[in-house]
């Protein structure tokens, strides 16, 4: 039985994996806070289980889109070679039916247990996604990670749609928190990964700039990023508990990208892009946890 159950479990992994689940699972954290956020009190947790399950399936669908249409890239690249796509061992047949199966049930869900803006605001950023920044941006300018990254930013406002079938300006502001911390975020990444980036084709900055730019960028945009999650409180969408960590939190970030522009090494740039998602996740976790006291 073990043994019979195994090519099944391979192929599931395969499968699995093109949807990149930890890049979605934090895309979804942050979906899930914006519904927390966008309720005076305790969501419809309904309503919050179908959002995630939707928002969740389209997400997936954009990843495997993605995967599909930069198999032969990621094939270059040692940190994507080993992915379905790459080596060919799923068809690109299989991942368009794939894709559609998870996008069109996804859409299904946030339209008839959600509510129709939900459902567009989701699709718009699976298509911003997998088709605009993967097909246009990414191949054509050093800067398809600032331009692209709305796309990547949405998840709160999906979520703050989900529940009040509206986006104020709250859901926009963590909208831009996100947007200005997805470049730090991956051009880490990028240069630690450089060789592989120059490998792939693909006009990355630390590869058409040089590191020491990239470098110098990426200090600017924390510095950026800074101020502006320092933006709910200063519109009182949140209390002194949040302003607390978003200061800590963000002055870990200024002084780790500080370091990585002094003097460069690939453990302070790994360093760096591990503490940007582990950032991400802390800092709209004060979000929620300020909220909560909020309402105590």
């Amino acid at each position: 039985m073990t043994t019979a159950s195994a090519p099944s479990q391979t192929l599931f992994r395969q499968y699995l994996v093109l949807t990149k689940p930890r890049v979605t699972q934090l895309a979804v954290f942050c979906a899930v806070i914006g519904m927390f956020l966008a309720s005076p009190g305790l969501p419809d947790l309904g309503t919050v289980v179908a959002a995630t399950v939707g928002i969740w399936l389209l997400a997936a669908a954009a990843f495997a889109v993605n995967c599909l249409i930069e198999h032969e890239i990621d094939a270059r690249m040692l940190r994507t070679a080993r992915r379905a796509t790459a080596r060919g061992t799923i068809s690109n047949t299989q991942v368009i039916l794939f894709s559609g199966m998870l996008g069109g049930l996804g859409m299904l869900v946030l339209y008839h247990l959600v509510n129709p803006l939900t459902m567009w605001l989701t699709f718009a950023t699976f298509v911003g996604y997998a088709i605009i920044y993967t097909m246009v941006l990414k191949p054509l300018t050093p800067q398809n990670i600032v331009i692209g990254g709305l796309s990547g930013a949405m998840p709160p406002a999906l979520g703050w749609a989900a529940v009040a079938n509206a986006v104020p300006a709250e859901a926009w502001i963590l909208v831009l928190i996100i947007f200005i911390w997805t470049p730090p975020h991956f051009w880490a990444l990028a240069l630690y990964r450089n060789n592989d980036y120059a490998k792939s084709g693909l006009p990355m900055l630390p590869v058409t700039h040089g590191k020491q730019f990239t470098r110098l960028h990426i200090l600017l945009y924390s510095l950026v990023l800074f101020a502006t999650t320092l933006l709910p409180f200063s519109i009182r969408m949140s209390g002194p508990l949040y302003l607390a960590c978003a200061v800590v939190l963000s002055g870990l970030f200024v002084i780790n990208a500080w370091k990585l522009y002094k003097e460069y090494s690939d453990e302070q740039s790994r360093k760096l892009f591990r503490y940007s998602i582990l950032y991400l996740a802390l800092l709209f976790a004060a979000l929620l946890l300020d909220h909560w006291v909020g309402l105590i």
